[in-house]
């Protein structure tokens, strides 16, 4: 659906964040005449007014009998399609979609690679934007990674790197390159269930030229095998990691000791990218020695620095267990305690706590609405290392603090989503840094977004 399809029609936009905000401003840009209306939260309503005074404003959320008022809604990505009301309004006519498809309709001869996978997805992104530029190519960085694609509805670029979750992946167009990173257990309760939500991610299979893929997830290769363009990253015949290096086939390319991101995780996203590049036709080799200069994300195992004899290590962006497990092994070798625990959404915590009982880090401190149940979980295997119970993330630092040797790691890592305590991971990751004692402005903030 085009943007120019949406006039004479009743249009809602369903979310006031910086996807639905993102939205509106597109809409009024492009069909300044046309009536808008906002489904929004009670405790959004003034802030959307200032915004645009002349939306119609709908507090609360929408059942069916709302949504079958408008011909098109505009729907935010954390909204699921899934939504009984949704499903209900659907099937009596009314038409659901997205910025991002927006986006997709009106870019249709854009140059394209899309990534996407539960974990990887944001820091590939990044690296594979961030190479690209290192070789001269004019490249946009948007999507889930935190800049909306409409926001750069006018911009222009040679190459588009735009990451997805699995919210998105089935409002994609056409695109050149497909890339997953990898698949695990995540956001069941949008997608409803695991099948469901692996059926979405892959998706992105089903638009992509060339779809290019993690060889070391078993799962994943089983699912992707009928792709006429499919390619690997992981394995020893291409772009992998082996023996402290980078590696293409059995040529060094990069030593994994000079990456700012840390972790054997960062290395293969690194392969990824690299190996991306290579898939669209571009000079991998050459882009390669970029890699020292790509600075980590913020909240995914980012080093923020030393601080009262501790080193602290921002992982909010952890909402798994195996994500936790991860960041640990990253730090193998260091006395790190760990920060875990956050909203409850029912996952599995066994392998985190098996896992426990082999290799315990110098302390664990559980926290958040399971929390309880993570410790439960730990002492009925008698993990042997401290493991603590506090309320939120402020007892938890001091727990962390009066438990870590100097030189140790304090981690958050929580496996787990915020939104017990916290709008997002984000919020979540700032505070962890503004209690540590470093500079939020400086410590949380994405490099290269947008077209450059």
């Amino acid at each position: 659906m085009h943007l120019a399809e949406l006039a004479a029609r009743r249009v809602a936009v369903w979310g006031f964040g910086r996807e639905g905000r993102a939205v509106i401003a597109a809409l009024r840009a492009r069909q300044p005449q046309l009536p808008l209306t906002l489904l929004c939260s009670p405790a959004e309503v003034a802030s959307a007014r200032i915004f645009d005074a002349a939306l119609q404003v709908i507090a609360g959320e929408p059942d069916a009998t709302v949504l079958s008022q408008f011909d098109v809604v505009v729907k935010s990505p954390g909204i699921s399609t899934y939504t009984p009301a949704l499903l209900a309004a659907q099937a009596q006519g009314t038409r659901f979609t997205s910025g991002t498809a927006l986006w997709f309709a009106e870019h249709p001869q854009a140059r394209v690679i899309a990534v996407t996978g539960t974990k990887g997805k944001s820091t590939t992104s990044a690296m594979l934007a961030h190479l690209a530029r290192s070789l001269g190519v004019r490249t946009a960085l948007a999507g889930n990674i935190g800049l909306p694609l409409l926001e750069l509805l006018d911009q222009t670029a040679d190459l588009w790197v735009i990451e997805l979750s699995s919210f998105q992946t089935g409002e994609a167009g056409p695109l050149e390159l497909g890339v997953i990173t990898s698949l695990y257990e995540e956001h069941l309760d949008w997608h409803g269930s695991r099948e469901r939500y692996v059926g979405d991610k892959l998706k992105l299979a089903d638009v992509a030229q060339q779809l290019l893929v993690n060889a070391l997830q078993p799962a994943l290769l089983e699912r992707t095998q009928a792709h006429p363009q499919r390619r690997l990253f992981g394995q020893p015949e291409g772009w992998h990691v082996s023996e402290g290096f980078i590696r293409r086939g059995a040529q060094p390319v990069f030593p994994i000791t000079q990456l700012a991101a840390p972790g054997l995780h960062n290395a293969l996203n690194a392969c990824a990218a690299l190996a991306a590049l290579a898939d669209v036709g571009m000079d991998a080799l050459a882009a390669a020695p970029a890699l020292a200069s790509f600075r980590p994300l913020p909240h995914r195992l980012q080093p923020l620095g030393e601080r009262d004899g501790w080193h602290w290590i921002n992982d909010s962006i952890s909402t798994t267990p195996l994500a936790t497990l991860a960041a640990l092994q990253s730090l193998h070798g260091r006395a790190v305690t760990v920060l875990v625990g956050g909203h409850e959404r029912g996952l599995d915590w066994t392998p985190f706590v098996d896992a426990m009982r082999t290799a315990p880090p110098n302390a664990i401190v559980c926290m958040g609405a399971n929390g309880p149940r993570i410790e439960a979980a730990l002492r009925a295997v008698a993990v042997e290392c401290p493991v603590v119970r506090v309320a939120d993330l402020s007892a938890a630092i001091t727990a962390a603090r009066a438990r870590t040797p100097c030189g140790g790691v304090i981690l958050l890592s929580p496996g787990a989503p915020s939104f017990d305590q916290f709008k997002d991971y984000a919020e979540r990751g700032r505070r962890f840094a503004e209690l540590a004692g470093f500079d939020v402005s400086t410590s949380t903030s994405i490099e290269g977004l947008g077209a450059g």
